[in-house]
């Protein structure tokens, strides 16, 4: 049975899932229909160092734009513009077997595409969650739903996934920027385009 975190909690994967070094991060939400403007939200990893939190290089972030870090560590696996449908809306994948030793943490971010022209908040948002599934069998090993009222938010870093005394956890973040991809890439040491 899967682990339900709140805000602020962790789960190491290793005791949860021995010997799994694969893994989905699936993201998901369901987006209130406004005045007929579409959401288009889209999810991005951000591979960080751990003393700095902060990316080595930029190609440390990986998104729609940039799919597989060098190492082949991180990978997006695709772009769902609509968020329609049931189940993950965007998933990103981690080998923690391929992670170079300069990234000891991965966030795992959603951002609202055109969300001031579009005046969009994650207030619209509903149902947004972060799971963590063994990617060879499925199995779910731990969820994150997000439930408070984000009103003024554009971005979001859901949860992390970091290396402790050489085993990977994850913790549920649940932060949010004002300031859109922008804010976020800052944050992370990214010059946002």
């Amino acid at each position: 049975m899967a682990v339900s975190l709140a805000k602020g909690n962790n789960v190491n994967l290793a005791k949860e899932a021995p010997g799994v070094f694969k893994f989905r991060l699936g993201l998901g939400w369901d987006a209130r229909a406004t005045d007929g403007e579409k959401f288009d939200l889209d999810a991005s990893a951000f591979g960080l160092n751990g003393a700095t939190g902060k990316v080595n290089d930029e190609k440390d972030f990986i998104f729609y734009g940039e799919k597989v870090h060098a190492s082949g560590a991180i990978t997006y696996n695709g772009d769902n513009r609509t968020g329609e449908g049931a189940g993950d809306d965007e998933s990103i994948s981690i080998d923690t077997s391929k992670m170079p030793a300069n990234i000891q943490k991965v966030a795992f971010t959603v951002t609202i595409d055109k969300a001031d022209e579009r005046r969009q908040t994650f207030g619209m948002v509903n149902n947004a969650y972060i799971r963590v599934v063994d990617e060879n069998t499925g199995t779910e090993i731990a969820r994150f739903d997000l439930s408070e009222d984000y009103s003024v938010e554009t971005a979001m870093i859901f949860g992390e996934l970091y290396l402790h005394n050489g085993e990977w956890k994850f913790k549920a973040i649940g932060q949010g920027f004002a300031n859109g991809l922008a804010g976020v890439c800052g944050n992370f040491g990214v010059e946002a385009a």
